[in-house]
């Protein structure tokens, strides 16, 4: 009892104390238990994207109590945070908020039991598989660290609660409905993600391309029906699709650069029911994944052209060509970090936490609406960077071989929440501290 009596009272010392008194580490440390509270709270209580009313609540008032202007309801369910201390640079934290359609399988105790009704009228469980519960508090405590160091910078913090990064719409959504118009615009955005292919408290950053070009196509391919009995009859539309799957392949393998990344899977494959029905029609249903606007543009035009070359070689009639739709609502551009400041993230992280825990990461195939940020005004500086969520001997049981690991979006993944909200809240802090300093 006296030795937990002792912690407290350090604890409470380091947080009345002066921030120049402390270090940002021993802050963030006294400050971790009421945001590890936080945390559970928002872990138990997702919302599926576009639908975040809850989150968005708790996180203006967590604001406003530490003397933000906040505005609500900024594309639809996001939340504008802004706190002015005289002359300088405007930067932008940006955090997403939702959850996913998942059952969570964790077995935590402070696990997810919510269910909601999907956008598609289906009922769902709710999970944070992605990790979001740990930005929304990361952003927490960055706010409060900044509040606390306002002697430290000077400048325009506007600090936004991002809904729907999951449907690829809100950062859209947010810009749309005056982000850069009705609300300071920032010379400067960062953001945070974490992920479960670095060990936990590990920061990882990308310069250049990071994340990807997402495109969602839909491919319905028509044909004749009739009796399995009798081919001859018709217009097989599960042959023909058959034909244009595999042929897709070549799109990567014999028609892009191999030094250009390039992905086109093939999700799902929907035909017919029943054993000796041949359907008139096939769905397929394709994730295209690229970096550059060339490659995603020679993809999309590919898939178009084998699509018609295949019908045209089955036989197909004008009338029953494929239809091809990609689904511009849903696509998210490739996340671009800027090399001048990935270059100074990488190095002041490097400086605060060791070479084995600030590391160079190469870019991946998944996809992140962060980079409309910067795309609508390449003139910011932008970066996102990867804080590790995988505990430390999980990590070491599995060798960190990824396939024996929950990925983000398994209902498996539960992060050592500790390690990347107090690793997250420090690098945060420490970067915009940076760009905001004074002169």
């Amino acid at each position: 009892m006296k030795y937990r009596l002792m912690i407290a009272a350090t604890a409470a010392t380091v947080i009345s104390a002066p921030a120049s008194a402390v270090t940002i580490g021993e802050a963030v440390k006294a400050d971790m238990s009421s945001l590890m509270t936080l945390y559970r709270d928002f872990h138990a209580n997702p919302e599926l994207s576009m639908q975040e009313v809850r989150t968005p609540a708790k996180l203006a008032a967590e604001a406003r109590k530490l003397g933000f202007t906040v505005t609500e309801k900024v594309g639809k369910t996001g939340v504008v945070a802004v706190l002015k201390n005289g002359p300088g640079p405007t930067l932008m934290i940006r955090a997403d908020m939702d959850g996913l359609p998942i059952v969570e399988q964790t077995g935590l105790a402070y696990a997810s039991k919510v269910r909601a009704v999907a956008r598609s009228g289906v009922e769902t469980g709710v999970m944070h598989g992605c990790g979001h519960d740990t930005h929304v508090t990361s952003w927490i405590g960055t706010a409060r660290q900044m509040v606390a160091r306002k002697a430290e910078w000077s400048g325009t913090l506007v600090m936004i609660a991002q809904p729907g990064e999951e449907t690829g719409e809100g950062a859209k959504a947010m810009l749309d409905d005056g982000l850069y118009s009705r609300f300071p615009k920032p010379s400067t955005v960062i953001a945070f993600h974490d992920a479960a292919a670095i060990p936990a408290g590990v920061i990882g950053v990308t310069p250049g391309y990071a994340l990807a070009n997402v495109d969602s196509v839909d491919i319905s391919v028509k044909g004749v029906g009739g009796h399995g009995a009798y081919p001859q009859t018709t217009k097989d539309p599960i042959v023909l699709a058959s034909r244009i799957v595999t042929t897709l392949q070549t799109l990567v393998s014999r028609e892009n650069n191999p030094a250009d990344p390039a992905v086109v899977t093939v999700g799902s494959f929907q035909a017919g029911a029943k054993h000796n029905i041949i359907s008139d029609e096939a769905k397929l249903q394709l994730t295209v994944r690229s970096y550059s606007p060339e490659v995603r543009k020679m993809l999309l035009d590919g898939i178009k052209r084998i699509v018609r070359g295949e019908a045209i070689a089955a036989g197909m009639p004008d009338n029953k060509m494929p239809v091809v739709t990609i689904r511009e609502a849903e696509y998210t551009p490739a996340t671009y970090n800027t090399q001048p400041l990935s270059d100074r993230a990488l190095t002041l992280f490097t400086e605060r936490f060791g070479a084995s825990r600030a590391i160079k990461t190469p870019a991946v195939m998944g996809g992140e609406d962060f980079s409309r940020f910067w795309l609508a005004d390449n003139k910011i500086q932008s970066l996102i960077f990867w804080v590790g969520g995988t505990p430390a001997a999980t990590w070491a049981a599995a060798g960190g071989n990824q396939a024996k690991l929950p990925s983000l979006h398994s209902p498996y993944w539960a992060p050592d929440a500790d390690a990347v909200i107090a690793t997250a809240t420090e690098a945060m802090t420490a970067l915009a501290l940076d760009v905001l300093k004074r002169g």
